[in-house]
């Protein structure tokens, strides 16, 4: 059996727990970062030198770092012509917005991570929230216009184009302020919450977050 090392609530575990949830193997999730440490431990850091989250180790020593590249090493190994498209062009597309979700939709989240959760509410900028919920809005509005005729970002059915995304999502719907409309973002979004899947390894890990969010 294999491991995932992560929080369960990290950002880019997240993406990786979905993701195995979807596929439907067995493996062990080890608690590490955050409030658990272990980011700068040595054994760790020779798994994986950036001392991030998360890392993949097979039962052979074969160890794996970058999300992106954990989600697409698991959806070829175990779900090719499902959630890794056999067709060339599919499989590029997927990788498209796998990379555009990442690089751009972090920025939101990170903001959102700190100025909620990580300061004291005194301290809180909410500058800092406008702007990137600005930012993430002209994101989303490219994302809502894929979505006007597409079920899921790689097309009719869930693929791996959508883990990044799918994850961020219910972040962006759930905790953002004044959150601009976006019709067709929000019904994708019902979508995946109606996956067992997602509702397991997406909602439930940021529900204590959602939950201290909402009492202030």
């Amino acid at each position: 059996m294999f491991k995932i090392w992560g929080r369960k609530d990290g950002s880019n575990v997240i993406k990786a727990t979905w993701c195995l949830g979807e596929i439907g193997v067995d493996y062990e999730r080890i608690d590490w970062g955050g409030p658990f440490g272990g980011n700068d431990d040595p054994e760790y850091r020779a798994k994986n030198p950036n001392g991030r989250l998360p890392t993949l180790e097979e039962e052979d020593g074969f160890t794996l770092w970058e999300s992106g590249a954990v989600i697409r090493y698991l959806c070829a190994k175990y779900s090719i012509g499902d959630l890794y498209p056999e067709d060339l062009r599919a499989r590029a597309a997927a990788d498209k917005w796998m990379d555009w979700s990442s690089i751009n939709l972090a920025a939101f989240n990170s903001v959102f991570l700190d100025q909620f959760f990580r300061a004291e509410k005194k301290d809180r900028d909410d500058a800092k929230v406008a702007e990137a919920t600005k930012k993430a809005s002209a994101l989303y509005d490219i994302l809502d216009a894929h979505l006007a005729d597409n079920d899921y970002l790689g097309g009719d059915r869930l693929t791996m184009a959508d883990f990044p995304a799918g994850s961020l999502t219910d972040r962006w719907i759930n905790w953002t302020p004044n959150r601009p409309a976006h019709p067709n973002v929000e019904a994708y979004y019902e979508r995946l919450a109606a996956r067992p899947a997602y509702q397991k390894h997406v909602i439930e890990a940021n529900a204590p977050r959602l939950k201290q969010l909402r009492e202030g």
